[in-house]
């Protein structure tokens, strides 16, 4: 079972002092859009009828989530924290005390965030038949909140909860009920935001934040998305590669590449002889392997380009 979860807040006074980021905060500096490279963009675009799309962090930025390499607003531009790796989430009490402590302090902004111009651009194309199928690497469910359908979450959804134990799914925002019952008296000053939900936390801050256990077995409680150190799925990973090999096209949107998950799905491309076309406003791990790339936002680029 699968849960799309588009949720309200629940707000204690500590999760209230969650920071709130201006949208377009967290974007790199861009200069203006070449216009030779959105008549290209345009007739890539028009050429295609079978459009493989993927979709990364600097998409969700403009929605006012941050991200982690993005060029000086970026999370490891921004400090020298590194984000949670599954084997320490596996190994560690500790460690998910402190990742849930600063989970739920981030969580009412997280899951208020709204989808942009591009996944509305994105799911206007979906709509036009342009748009075969799209793959996104980011867990924040704005996709989903546009409306897309022809979708695969590929690192999974933060607003959804996984057991490890007995692989129960349930919605993030129940979770955070539990959590707002289990810990009436828990105060804690968030810091800035991080992605994919976190805050900046002290860590002396969580040694009194109560984790509850699955309510069906008592086992212990993940998101239901990839950490890092992990792998994605490999029915998931099939069933991508039989998308791809449906298209005609790939077209990558906000994301650098840089993690193997999504790259592998350009080198399968590039195998098969597909076209590709990119962004982004930075470097890309697949910049060789396209045939043309626009530096730019990704709202904006997407909202001129017509699903002809």
């Amino acid at each position: 079972m699968r849960l799309f979860c588009t949720v309200s807040a629940v707000h204690s006074a500590s999760s209230r002092r969650a920071s709130s980021a201006p949208v377009g905060m967290f974007v790199p500096a861009c200069s203006s859009i070449d216009s030779h490279s959105l008549q290209l963009l345009q007739d890539f675009v028009s050429r295609t009828s079978r459009l493989f799309a993927i979709s990364g962090a600097g998409l969700s930025t403009e929605s006012g989530i941050p991200d982690y390499r993005s060029e000086g607003v970026g999370l490891y531009a921004r400090s020298d924290r590194r984000p949670m790796q599954h084997a320490e989430f596996i190994r560690s009490a500790s460690s998910r005390q402190r990742y849930w402590a600063r989970n739920f302090l981030g969580w009412p902004q997280f899951s208020s965030h709204q989808p942009n111009r591009a996944h509305k651009a994105l799911r206007h194309w979906e709509e036009q038949g342009k748009l075969h199928w799209l793959v996104t690497q980011n867990v924040d469910a704005l996709h989903s909140k546009a409306g897309q359908e022809r979708l695969t979450e590929l690192h999974g959804c933060a607003h959804r909860v996984v057991c490890l134990g007995c692989g129960d799914i349930s919605a993030r925002e129940e979770l955070q009920r539990r959590f707002v019952t289990l810990n009436p008296d828990w105060r804690a000053q968030a810091g800035a935001a991080a992605p994919d939900g976190d805050v900046f936390l002290e860590d002396e801050q969580a040694l009194q934040f109560r984790v509850p256990p699955c309510e069906v077995c008592g086992g212990i409680l993940k998101p239901e998305v990839t950490f890092f150190g992990d792998a994605v799925n490999k029915a998931t990973v099939q069933f991508v590669h039989d998308k791809l090999a449906e298209s005609d096209a790939v077209l990558v949107i906000g994301s650098s590449l840089q993690v193997y998950s999504g790259y592998r799905f350009l080198l399968a491309a590039s195998d098969k002889k597909m076209p590709v076309a990119i962004v982004n406003i930075g470097p890309t791990r697949a910049d060789h392997l396209a045939e043309m790339k626009v530096r730019g936002r990704c709202g904006e680029v997407l909202s001129i380009i017509r699903p002809l």
